[in-house]
């Protein structure tokens, strides 16, 4: 056992020792085009298996939804399972099991993606599949109504009938007050239940176009052959020429911190829960973003973090703390902090401890050596990152999706490395502010607040 632990922490040294080397061999694995329809490709070549992931990734996702349809974009991605021209309702799918691949769809706020992983020689059949349903599908009043009761029942079952998931819920609401970041990508119930074959058209029509669509393949294929079966089925089909502006309702500069109280009978561990309006990672310009990420990793990155330490270990007000950020965004994202307070230790406890916490990081300055820790730990991560198709395939198609680049992605794990102690209190200081917080409780009905 001992010398299977040393010779993991030799070949670890090993693979650290060269990381720009390593993610150096990584860029020049991807290759970027664009069709003449306005379609954007990647390619992300990886040969060491047979298999391939295909995705196809709409720059569409709830924020862009119609006011008075929440829900239409996750609709429509089930929809797309239904028939088209020449394929029958669910034989896509069936045909992707068949050849012993799997698929599936996601929708967020920026995008919607639809992708296959299967056997590298099959992929010609998923891109011809794809292309399909990217201009002819076929939908029934029936299939519309069926589909809907679907939608309206994953809502009840991953929203509604979890209290966590409707606190998370009003909490973003009360962060977005005009953004359409603040409605669910699933969507509010009462739109839902109203939404119709006219309104899955609609946005079809609009969103669901080559010029709008991001091609992103990994695995076992070359740019020559991507590009040639690219042009082949997407190249043939138009682009959009009234593809609209993407233009999102903006929030108002907050300025005034926000509050609310969520209720449930069937809060198992009531919580503290806060987030700030922060800014995202932005194309030629990520230095901001990778010091807020690099906070969240030192403030609550797991069980060596500082409010662990402090909260967890030291004073023991709670059973678990954390501090998010995920930059990847079109417009503003959150910085998010959460506390579970100790048996014994009130919200109003919890909270001010981690209040005064905070400020007692922001006196005390940054740990160097814990920061180099979390700079090496993101290296190894980079770089055995490379070994997950799937992963680094959804990290371009995110990327792209919310307004960053190729090169945006390759620059990332080079810009983490360079940002400097003072520079994450710097970020602190400036953007987590209480005036940008909203601060949620959630908790049991018969608790009391303080």
């Amino acid at each position: 056992m001992i010398r299977r632990i040393v010779l993991s922490v030799i070949a670890l040294t090993a693979v650290l020792a060269a990381p720009l080397h390593a993610q150096q061999e990584a860029d020049d694995m991807v290759t970027a085009f664009t069709l003449d329809n306005g379609m954007d490709v990647v390619v992300i070549e990886d040969h060491r298996a047979p298999v391939v992931q295909h995705m196809v990734w709409y720059r569409a996702g709830s924020a862009d939804e119609p006011p008075g349809q929440s829900g239409v974009a996750h609709f429509l991605e089930h929809l797309l399972f239904k028939g088209t021209d020449t394929l029958a309702p669910g034989e896509l799918s069936a045909t992707v099991a068949a050849n012993g691949g799997r698929d599936n769809a996601f929708t967020s706020y920026d995008y919607t993606a639809y992708f296959q992983r299967i056997a590298a020689d099959r992929l010609e059949l998923m891109m011809k599949m794809e292309s399909d349903r990217m201009v002819n599908i076929r939908l029934s009043e029936e299939e519309i109504a069926t589909e809907r009761e679907v939608i309206l029942e994953e809502r009840n079952q991953r929203t509604d009938n979890d209290p966590r998931a409707l606190f998370r819920e009003q909490l973003r609401a009360a962060q977005f007050l005009n953004h359409r970041y603040g409605q669910p990508v699933i969507g509010w119930r009462h739109e839902m239940e109203t939404l119709d074959r006219e309104d899955a058209l609609s946005f079809y029509k609009t969103y669901y176009a080559p010029n709008n669509a991001i091609l992103v393949v990994s695995g076992d294929v070359t740019p020559d052959e991507v590009r040639s079966l690219a042009e082949k089925y997407y190249g043939a089909i138009p682009a959009n020429p009234d593809l609209p502006e993407r233009f999102r309702s903006q929030d108002p500069p907050q300025t005034a911190a926000r509050r609310m109280t969520y209720r449930d009978p069937r809060v198992a561990q009531p919580y503290v829960q806060r987030s700030y309006l922060v800014p995202e990672r932005d194309s030629g310009a990520q230095e901001t973003a990778a010091a807020l990420y690099l906070l969240s990793e030192l403030l609550g990155g797991g069980n060596t973090s500082y409010l662990a330490n402090a909260l967890q270990f030291d004073q023991q007000k709670a059973v678990y703390t954390g501090a998010f950020y995920s930059g990847v965004s079109l417009d503003k994202t959150n910085f998010t902090f959460l506390i579970v307070p100790a048996q014994g230790v009130s919200l109003q406890e919890a909270e001010d401890a981690l209040d005064a916490t905070f400020r007692k990081f922001l006196q005390e300055g940054v740990d160097e050596e814990q920061l180099e820790r979390i700079k090496l730990q993101l290296r190894a991560s980079e770089i055995y990152a490379r070994d997950n198709v799937d992963g680094i395939a959804n990290r371009y198609g995110r990327a792209l999706t919310s307004g960053l680049t190729v090169q945006d992605v390759q620059d990332w794990p080079k810009i983490l490395q360079s940002v400097t102690a003072d520079e994450i209190l710097a970020a602190a200081r400036e953007f987590l502010q209480p005036e940008a917080s909203v601060t949620g409780w959630m908790m049991r009905p018969e608790e009391v607040t303080q």
